[in-house]
């Protein structure tokens, strides 16, 4: 009999929904023109990929469509956008991000230092919530960029981008904020106008479009040089054939998003809740990595005590259960997760953490059946943990 698949790995991709699909399958076949070209036969890919632009300027409350490129992905948005930032901006050489970014800004940063720039690494709380004061005090006249994410795609933690920005633009106005935007599209509502961001990246796949497509938005009075030099394509910000299918993909989910944020906030959230209530409540070596702090409603990281989380996750496997213990860049990784590192999360528990991230398609009967299994999952590492005397003391200590 084959075993039924609870999907809770949203932070890591996400299903492509189906009228996505329905959306995306005439640009696959029939209509397969180049957006470029000049005969009539191109009109509909063109305008396909202009209407899809216009729904992600409106997703994002950009001011108008020129101010969003299509990339091929979150990291491609966030390389388009620091290197662009960094090359219109050659004289300035002091650059600002997070201890606890995606691998795709952190690993993009030392190879910047490396360059000769200089870069400040601001820290997290045990909440993992960003230290403002910190960040503030890092800005001077020689930063040309502050790079923040909006969300961490681990903890689901969110930063207060309007206040950040509040923060750099207030220090320095000259220097330009990017904010990673991946894990929170199609989660809570982002606005850019209303936040005062100069660069902003999201990624298709994370909001239930394909993977292989992303976008960047670049306010009307920043400059950035292409990362990708060739054609003409993106008014000459980054070149390369239009991927005219993933692209009305990615608008037909922005505009489906749109219509779900209420649910994700609600319904969403609930769920994400009542999993996470049983777990802390029945398992009585769980801890919550995040406590108190305001994450997206989809994500909770927990981290259980003196066992290992590959073990976890092999188990919940078993049973069909996809989860994960970070980001899906680092995975394969025997290093702690750098962002529970930069939260100090205490030793015992940090190499026993998972994150589990929902979506619009999880159920409450797949929430019931997980709350059910993980108290023996759990029990059952705890029996063949080398920490016995540890974990004594703790069963004790929470009894």
């Amino acid at each position: 009999m084959e075993k039924k698949l609870i999907y809770l790995d949203n932070n890591a991709t996400t299903k492509v929904d189906d009228k996505v699909l329905e959306a995306m399958l005439p640009y696959f076949s029939s209509e397969y023109a180049n957006p470029s070209s000049i005969y009539s036969f191109a009109k509909n890919s063109n305008h396909a990929v202009k209407e899809a632009r216009g729904k992600i300027k409106d997703f994002l409350n950009a001011a108008n469509e020129k101010e969003i490129i299509f990339t091929s992905c979150g990291s491609e948005s966030a390389n388009t956008a620091i290197r662009g930032v960094l090359n219109m901006n050659k004289n300035k050489r002091h650059i600002i991000t997070t201890k606890v970014e995606h691998p795709c800004v952190l690993n993009l940063y030392q190879t910047l230092e490396k360059e000769g720039y200089s870069v400040d690494y601001i820290g997290v709380n045990a909440n993992g919530e960003l230290d403002l004061a910190q960040l503030e005090e890092a800005i001077n006249y020689d930063t040309a960029l502050v790079s923040v994410m909006y969300a961490n795609n681990e903890t689901g933690v969110i930063f207060p981008i309007e206040k950040i920005s509040e923060i750099v633009k207030s220090k320095n106005k000259e220097t330009k904020l990017f904010v990673d935007a991946v894990q929170v599209t199609g989660k809570i509502p982002i606005d850019v106008q209303a936040a005062n961001i100069d660069l902003l990246g999201i990624s298709g796949h994370k909001f239930h479009a394909p993977k292989g497509v992303g976008a960047l938005y670049v306010n009307s009075k920043t400059m950035i040089t292409p990362l990708i030099i060739g054609g003409h394509q993106e008014r000459g910000k980054r070149a390369g054939t239009e991927n005219v299918p993933y692209i009305v993909g990615m608008g037909k989910a922005a505009e489906i998003a749109t219509d779900f944020l209420k649910y994700e906030a609600t319904e969403v959230k609930r769920l994400r809740d009542k999993l996470e209530a049983s777990i802390l409540k029945n398992v009585f070596n769980a801890r919550l990595n995040t406590g108190i702090a305001n994450r997206v409603p989809n994500t909770t990281n927990i981290g259980f005590e003196y066992i290992e989380g590959e073990l976890i996750l092999l188990h919940l496997s078993d049973l069909g259960i996809c989860a994960s213990s970070g980001s899906a860049c680092t995975s394969g990784s025997l290093e702690p997760s750098h962002v529970l590192r930069a939260m100090n999360v205490p030793f015992t528990a940090i190499h026993g953490s998972i994150r589990l991230s929902l979506s619009k398609y999880t159920t409450e009967d797949e929430v019931d059946y997980v709350a059910s299994v993980f108290p023996g999952i759990i029990e059952k590492l705890c029996n063949i943990s080398p920490y016995q005397d540890e974990l004594d003391a703790l069963r004790k200590l929470r009894a």
